[in-house]
């Protein structure tokens, strides 16, 4: 493999995230410590101009880096959502980690490298990029879930993590060598047409590795029976993180979770598409029938992203360019939503996060409105209601099933949907079930959090009044380069 300047070109919206890993760890050790609060600004600023980068690549069909690395229109707008999420996350984050007394340089650090992972799952074209891009982001999440120290909560999610995330990526890593060799090659496009040629689709060993991939890749997105370790986790990690996790992991995962299945099996999709549809059934349903029985907020949203999970399992069970983009648009949704819901748990959350339960938000609808009306935008939208970005997300995924001949599929999904209007409706009425005596306690003003809560909103309104704009851009997403 050679390094040319269009390769280079190719990976620019990763170096401009590299450098400012980078940049951001140097300016921590050599700031003073009264100075280290430009850090989230220069964090912010590394993925406006990634995002810039990645702009400049649009409407390109290229493969490089020795055809392990695509730019294309698939990648770049899950680039975008990955830079989109964390972004959020990262105006969401200065407040939290004061009043959480956290350690400032390394936290945002982790976020850029762990983005960088993210964004490298979401253009490989070869198992191994997938991995390295895999394990890029896996071990920053790691750190970033135990990064409150003095909590045991969060040691405790950090080590659960760590530990079944390492044992999942030995089920990649080991399919990936059975993949390797039943058909002498980790490329997507290669193993596609060596199955083509060959007809080999049967063969044991393949259809082993085939699993162990499902296996891998279902622990990333936590779907069914590979979620066990979500609700622990999302629980006892910092607030914003569990955000990152619950909207960038997923997109990222799913990119990649797409593209190899949709590109380098296709010939193999009678093999596959069964299990995926069964798996797409027990997650979204078991996610939301758990969530109607928890107390805990972080652990409702930890199955309902569960849930939300089963639902993106639908545009990988149809597998054709509607679905893609129809998945590009429900990510872009649910980003908003997801962040936006874990933003206002920041917001009204005490030190230690003691609230964050129904009881614990009784009555905050009216001591504090702004934060709670958006909390209402969010709750709505992830039930799947008119006009918001979550109802047109949902509408336009299950109408690619439908085309596909998967009728079945979308009446089980419509009933899921009506299961989570339980349990996204019950958090309104813990708003707003009883108005409390007395002023509110004072919150620290928080002008980060406010800017991310308000593009929050803004976002699922405005793509929930007018999506066919935003549906014609995801349609653009489509344009895969599958190398050569």
């Amino acid at each position: 493999m050679s390094l040319s300047a269009p390769d280079l070109t190719a990976l620019a919206p990763e170096l401009v995230l590299t450098l400012g890993a980078l940049l951001v760890l140097t300016l921590d050790f050599s700031l003073p410590k009264e100075q280290r609060s430009s850090l989230p600004w220069v964090t912010l600023a590394t993925l406006i101009l990634s995002g810039f980068a990645t702009l400049q690549l649009w409407g390109r069909a290229e493969y490089h880096f020795g055809n392990m690395l695509a730019i294309d229109n698939f990648r770049l707008a899950v680039t975008l959502i990955l830079l989109l999420g964390c972004g959020l996350t990262v105006l969401a984050s200065p407040g939290y980690l004061e009043r959480e007394k956290m350690p400032l340089g390394e936290y945002y650090a982790l976020l850029l490298f762990a983005t960088l992972g993210m964004t490298l799952m979401a253009g490989a074209l070869d198992l191994i990029m997938v991995f390295v891009g895999l394990e890029t982001l896996s071990i920053s999440v790691y750190i970033l879930t135990a990064f409150a120290r003095g909590k045991l909560e969060s040691n405790e999610a950090g080590l659960k993590y760590l530990l079944i995330g390492a044992f999942a990526t030995a089920f990649l890593l080991y399919g990936i060598a059975l993949v390797f060799g039943a058909t002498g090659s980790t490329g997507l496009y290669q193993i596609g047409e060596t199955l083509a040629r060959t007809g080999t689709t049967g063969d044991k060993l393949l259809l082993a590795g085939l699993a162990l991939l499902v296996v891998g890749f279902g622990f990333k997105v936590a779907a069914f029976p590979f979620h066990v370790w979500a609700p622990d986790v999302y629980e006892g990690a910092p607030t914003p993180i569990t955000a990152f996790m619950a909207t960038g992991v997923k997109a990222a995962a799913f990119a990649a979770f797409l593209r190899v299945f949709a590109s380098g099996f296709a010939q193999m999709h009678g093999e596959w598409v069964t299990t995926l549809f069964w798996l797409s059934i027990c997650t979204m349903t078991v996610g939301n029938l758990v969530a109607t029985n928890q107390t805990d907020l972080k652990r409702m949203l930890a199955y309902s992203s569960i849930a939300h999970a089963g639902y993106l399992l639908i545009a990988l069970v149809v597998g054709n360019s509607q679905a893609s983009s129809a998945m590009v648009f429900y990510l872009l949704s649910y980003t908003f939503m997801t962040v936006g819901a874990f933003m206002v748990l920041i917001y009204l959350g005490n030190q230690g996060e003691t609230n964050l339960s129904h009881a614990g938000l009784s009555g905050l609808g009216f001591r504090y409105p702004w934060a709670s009306a958006a909390m209402v935008v969010f709750m709505v939208s992830l039930s799947g209601f008119p006009p918001t970005a979550g109802f047109f997300a949902k509408f336009y995924l299950f109408q690619t099933a439908l085309d596909a001949g998967y009728p079945g599929l979308v009446v089980v999904a419509v009933l899921n949907s009506v299961v989570s209007v339980f349990y996204y409706l019950r958090v309104v009425v813990s708003l707003y079930m009883e108005r409390q005596e007395g002023d509110a306690p004072a919150k620290p003003k928080n002008v980060p959090l406010g800017i991310a809560l308000g593009v929050a909103v803004v976002g699922v309104m405005v793509l929930g009044l007018f999506p066919s704009a935003w549906q014609e851009l995801a349609r653009d997403s489509v344009l895969i380069a599958v190398g050569r």
